[in-house]
């Protein structure tokens, strides 16, 4: 046998199409070619693959080999390839037997001594692998991601393991562990000393999905608040779970297992790039706004971010996932985050503070606020002024401040009432869920129809109004929604909110 055919898979996005690897071994001058549309990382395969074999004391055989990495138009990137195709030069010179490839899907790169390392999207790998109904030979490195699928994992630690198994089946299935143990969060929003109308804000926020934007000035603890809004986040069903653990898994910014069911929390710096917080390069991998998939993207200093890279957000705002287009191929990423922002009043901070005059001309409050362009903020659900904490609170807080096992059981009660009746998050809803879930009777519409000219809201802040006046029903328990919820709904447009 000179001919030897082996599966593994390749990545695209999220997902991992399969590559078919076919090894043919000839006479000829000694040459070692491979085709399939296969860049610099998969070329070089050929020698770490030569190395591996020499130093492991197999023959190398001294003709030609004529690898195949099919199909041809797919892009192949990474070492995961290596070793399937020392198996299949193996095969093909009949140093080990074939008569079991069709079974397992294969992955994983070679050191030079035969030594298997890690691989990037070993979870994707193998949630497609399980659905082929195969086995799955891998690094152990991987196998910790890999088995929060529910595909047979066979992992291997050197070039040798794996080449017996093929001669004799020695590898031992791996078993994860029963159960995971829970993450716990090291801040609480007992911690935090007043701020009352904020911590409501954010509970609203939590139980709707909303995006939420604080305006007050530096040390009145935005920031504080903001890290604890995943304390009081919904866990994660399994399914969105494993969506997050994929997109860190081909991010090369791998989560760890024990954050398993935790909402992401991304807080990139103002000097991000488009493609930092968008995603892109050649080989195009997930930005910030995917790594906060299902969680919280923080943009912290909201006005210092370039304009530009803010805008990049219009799209995932409204539909939830990320196109990028690149010359050599496009992905889809999925991208429904919570926007959380904070920002000062002005450029020193001040504007509005009683015994702390602000520094700034009207021309350059303006100049600073209109860096944030007004489609950005009208998709920003709700709008908060975070004052500071007056001194006799911060020096005698007040005993029995609520931690966020309270607020998170409120939280859930009133996620899991909108879940019921939708089966989606009260930001999420449509055109047609609205006129079913957020009816107004007649005196609370003859109310809101001034305030609505009054504020000047566009038709897109109007539905983003009913659907906070729709989660505070829910944190109320209430069944319709009343004028007091509409009330509270529309203080949250705020200042930022109005003045467009």
């Amino acid at each position: 046998m000179s001919f030897a055919q082996l599966y593994s898979r390749a990545r695209l996005g999220l997902d991992a199409p399969l590559v078919m690897i076919e090894v043919h071994v000839s006479g000829g001058l000694p040459h070692f070619d491979i085709a399939g549309l296969a860049e610099t990382a998969v070329k070089e395969s050929k020698h770490r693959v030569r190395s591996a074999l020499m130093n492991s004391q197999f023959e190398f055989p001294p003709g030609r080999i004529t690898v195949n990495l099919a199909p041809a138009e797919l892009p192949k990137e990474g070492g995961r390839f290596d070793l399937p195709i020392a198996l299949g030069i193996l095969a093909a010179t009949r140093q080990i037997p074939a008569h079991l490839f069709q079974e397992y899907e294969i992955a994983g790169e070679l050191g030079l001594s035969g030594d298997l390392r890690g691989m990037t999207a070993s979870l994707p790998f193998a949630l497609q692998t399980h659905r082929a109904q195969r086995k799955f030979i891998l690094p152990y490195a991987n196998v910790e991601e890999a088995a929060l699928s529910e595909c047979e994992l066979y992992p291997a630690q050197h070039l040798l393991e794996v080449s017996h198994h093929f001669c004799k089946p020695c590898l031992t299935p791996y078993l994860k562990p029963a159960n995971i143990e829970a993450h716990t969060y090291t801040v609480d929003f007992s911690e935090v000393i007043g701020q009352a109308q904020a911590k409501r804000a954010l509970e609203i926020a939590a139980s709707g999905a909303h995006h939420l934007l604080m305006l007050g000035p530096p040390g009145t603890g935005k920031t504080m608040l903001a890290e604890r809004l995943p304390t009081i986040l919904p866990v994660m069903n399994e399914e969105e779970a494993i969506e997050v653990m994929a997109i860190h898994s081909i991010s090369q910014k791998k989560t760890a297992i024990q954050h398993w069911g935790v909402r992401p929390f991304r807080n990139p710096h103002h000097t991000a790039s488009g493609v930092a917080l968008v995603g892109g390069g050649s080989d195009p991998k997930p930005g910030e706004i995917s790594l906060a998939h299902n969680g919280v993207l923080f943009l912290d200093e909201l006005p210092e971010f370039n304009r530009k890279v803010l805008e990049t957000l219009r799209e995932p705002l409204e539909s939830g996932k990320i196109n990028i287009a690149r010359a050599a191929n496009a992905v889809q990423y999925p991208a429904r985050f919570q926007l959380l922002c904070a920002m000062n009043p002005c450029p020193c901070g001040y504007l509005g503070v009683q015994n702390q005059p602000c520094r700034c001309t009207s021309e350059q409050v303006l100049r600073y606020q209109n860096r944030i362009s007004g489609p950005i903020l009208d998709r920003i659900d709700l709008h908060v002024k975070v004052s500071p904490t007056p001194a006799h609170v911060f020096l005698k807080p007040q005993a029995g401040s609520e931690n966020s096992a309270l607020i998170s059981a409120r939280v859930r009660k009133a996620r899991n009432l909108a879940l019921m009746r939708t089966g989606l998050p009260n930001a999420q809803l449509g055109s047609a869920q609205l006129k079913n879930c957020c009816k107004l009777d007649t005196q609370t519409e003859h109310w809101l129809e001034p305030a609505l000219t009054q504020f000047n809201l566009s038709n897109r802040a109007y539905h983003k109004l009913l659907k906070i006046s729709r989660t505070i029903a829910d944190l109320a328990d209430a069944a319709d929604i009343q004028l007091e919820h509409v009330q509270e709904a529309l203080a949250y447009r705020g200042e930022m909110g109005r003045k467009r």
